[in-house]
């Protein structure tokens, strides 16, 4: 008993807790608007992680820049590069689907690639670099495909759609990739100078660490996690579409902050994946609560307007509680170092 008291004590103090507890209030709040024999079916969780799959790749990614201290606001567009990309090399060249996903991979790595070198290489601040994207990556989804066209062979959309062993999602199988390979870079040097980078570049430098070399590696996985969830959209959507995820930038920053990140080292992907979460089920929740009051009132209007102005006033909310949260844990975090620091100051006056 003792030990899982120990165990709840340490998890309050980590990063990833507000976000937990924000994940699990909307879950809470979806499986009374839906019911537990609806929530909990196969069905429902596929439908979950198949439309949300790209989402959730995204958040990771930008949760690695904010650890490494930077973002990226592009990161949306990139996806439809992916897309675009993909879609596109088949159709024209008449490759494999395969190896058309791979080249779309890369296109969203060169992409990390290119922003980087404006963040790390010519100092642009990485708001306004990243800003500018928008409109570059824009011109070029836009050159390559013109307009919405493409499909996606049948039994591609419909294996990305289907359940192993019939309970779980195929989708998941993108998200447990990305884990499997953020698990390994931890086990790395990387893992470890990414904090070091994030929270206080001049004293990496200082300690041998080269910050524009450990950012040019986390924009590498972004940009492979980005190809992944580009992957993800075409299979999806089973087509192509130049102009769609603008808005995923921003949207996936916010995630990421309300899950626990902030702006260089604090935090961990565990955080990125419960603001994605919880972003997620809030947008499932205010679904159902206009579709019941439809019901209930049937000469309501019931406008997507409403619904994104109720799902946006949750965020900012999740966001508000997020940031006091995170100030009172850097606050009791300060305090404990002081206080071992000021003990073994104790303990060395008196030998």
């Amino acid at each position: 008993m003792q030990l899982v008291k120990d165990s709840l004590n340490s998890f309050r103090k980590t990063p990833a807790f507000t976000g937990f507890i924000l994940f699990a209030a909307a879950m809470i709040l979806n499986i009374i608007l839906q019911g537990p024999d609806r929530f909990f079916t196969a069905r429902n969780i596929n439908m979950l992680f198949v439309t949300n799959m790209a989402f959730i790749l995204v958040v990771m990614g930008q949760s690695v820049l904010l650890i490494s201290g930077t973002l990226d606001l592009s990161i949306g567009v990139q996806v439809a590069l992916v897309n675009v990309v993909t879609i596109m090399t088949v159709q024209e060249w008449g490759i494999p689907f395969v190896l058309g996903c791979i080249l779309g991979i890369c296109a969203a790595i060169v992409a990390s690639i290119v922003l980087w070198v404006c963040v790390a290489v010519f100092r642009l601040p990485d708001l306004l670099a990243s800003f500018a994207m928008i409109f570059a990556i824009r011109g070029v989804n836009v050159l390559i495909m013109p307009v919405p066209q493409g499909t996606v062979s049948r039994e591609f959309f419909r294996a990305y759609d289907s359940l192993i062993l019939g309970i779980i999602p195929a989708s998941s199988i993108a998200l447990i990739i990305g884990l499997l390979v953020w698990f390994y870079l931890k086990r790395t040097k990387f893992g470890t100078n990414i904090y070091a980078v994030g929270a206080n570049p001049q004293n990496a430098f200082a300690a041998g660490i080269s910050p524009a070399k450990v950012q040019l590696q986390a924009f590498i996985f972004k940009g492979f996690l980005v190809g992944l969830a580009g992957i993800c959209l075409t299979l999806m959507t089973a087509s192509g579409n130049p102009v769609q995820g603008e808005d995923i930038g921003i949207r996936s920053l916010a995630a990421a902050i309300i899950g626990g990140l902030t702006f260089g080292g604090w935090g961990s992907m565990a955080c990125g994946i419960f603001g994605a979460g919880f972003f997620i089920l809030i947008q499932n929740s205010v679904y159902f609560v206009f579709n019941m009051l439809f019901r209930l009132m049937p000469d309501t209007a019931v406008m997507s307007f409403w619904q994104n102005f109720l799902t946006d006033v949750i965020v900012f909310l999740g966001l508000l509680m997020t940031i006091v949260t995170m100030r009172g844990q850097r606050e009791a975090l300060r305090a404990r170092i002081q206080n071992k620091y000021m003990s073994k100051m104790r303990d060395s006056d008196a030998k």
